[in-house]
């Protein structure tokens, strides 16, 4: 429109193409040039537009429905008697860390010690009251009977004796809960204190121990598939990210049923943050499965799991 109104300025008779357009203002050049561009912008964009991207596909085959009648469900991998996640009874500054990432531990050997130079001295002053009390105690007692000790004197020298003993036991136990020992045979998980760090009791898991001989995988099914569930179903799960064996005949895990929980609770995310939920409730359900001896699996590591619910199944 702009290169039309241009022209149309020129008078009709003396209009050549080239010999008028030359004489234009510098003004009139611009409103052509735009002109121009803005219709062969135009006729680009009328060009593409019918043409569809092109479909890229995906780096691995992704897992599929092998047969009509099963639940789909995301799972967690988890140690076989799930993640024992060790705190600290007592806060304090750690003074030792007696385990390393991956080490195996068996029941009672030391994860880590906090500082008791605080707690020494008053186990040790606890004790010392406690033997003179005692003392004191076997030594009116070897007078009864004798009229040099009153049955009354005695009595208060006993239960001060039993009250003496009870604060040095408590004392000595306050000292014991500082070394945090490993409560099953398995393997250190996670490691989350260093030496000099405060740890502060009942807070953040200082150490995670799993036994991951056998593995575990935490199945979360939607509660509107959950009457469709029962005992002894079998399962088969999928790696994510599985990309090496895409193509394979079968990647799959053949998973064993240990248990319902029957208890439907909000699903929570699985990032790994305790506090994300997502508005669903879900059924867990729990397999367990040997550790497969061609690829890792770590746990923690999600699954897609596909549970046979058709009527023959566990027939």
């Amino acid at each position: 429109m702009a290169a039309f109104a241009a022209w149309s300025t020129i008078p009709a008779c003396s209009r050549h193409p080239l010999t008028e357009i030359m004489k234009l203002p510098p003004k009139r050049y611009l409103l052509i040039a735009l002109a121009l561009a803005g219709a062969a912008a135009a006729t680009q964009l009328a060009s593409t537009a019918g043409q569809a991207s092109p479909v890229i596909p995906p780096p691995y085959q992704p897992a599929v429905r092998a047969k009509d009648g099963l639940l789909s469900a995301a799972g967690l991998v988890e140690a076989v008697a799930e993640n024992t996640l060790v705190g600290s009874p007592v806060s304090g500054i750690v003074a030792e860390v007696g385990v390393k990432v991956s080490a195996p531990v068996k029941a009672g050997d030391l994860l880590f010690r906090l500082d008791t130079r605080e707690l020494a001295p008053a186990a040790e002053a606890a004790a010392a009251a406690a033997a003179r009390a005692n003392a004191n105690a076997k030594r009116l007692t070897s007078l009864e009977g004798t009229g040099a000790v009153s049955a009354a004197v005695l009595e208060d020298a006993r239960h001060a004796a039993a009250e003496a003993t009870a604060r040095a036991a408590t004392a000595a136990a306050a000292l014991e809960r500082a070394t945090v020992r490993s409560p099953i045979d398995g393997t250190v998980l996670q490691v989350g204190i260093r030496v000099g760090e405060f740890v502060a009791a009942g807070g953040k898991p200082a150490v995670i121990v799993g036994d991951i001989s056998h593995l575990q995988i935490r199945c979360d099914i939607d509660e509107q598939m959950a009457p469709r569930v029962r005992e002894n179903l079998p399962a088969k799960g999928y790696l994510k990210g599985e990309s090496t064996r895409a193509g394979g005949p079968d990647r799959s895990i053949p998973l064993r049923f240990v248990r319902i929980e029957p208890y439907v609770i909000p699903k929570a995310s699985l990032t790994g943050g305790s506090a994300e939920r997502v508005d669903t409730r879900v059924l867990q359900v729990i397999y367990q499965f040997d550790r497969p001896a061609d690829r890792p699996v770590f746990v923690g590591q999600q699954m897609d799991v596909y549970i046979d619910a058709s009527p023959e199944a566990s027939k």
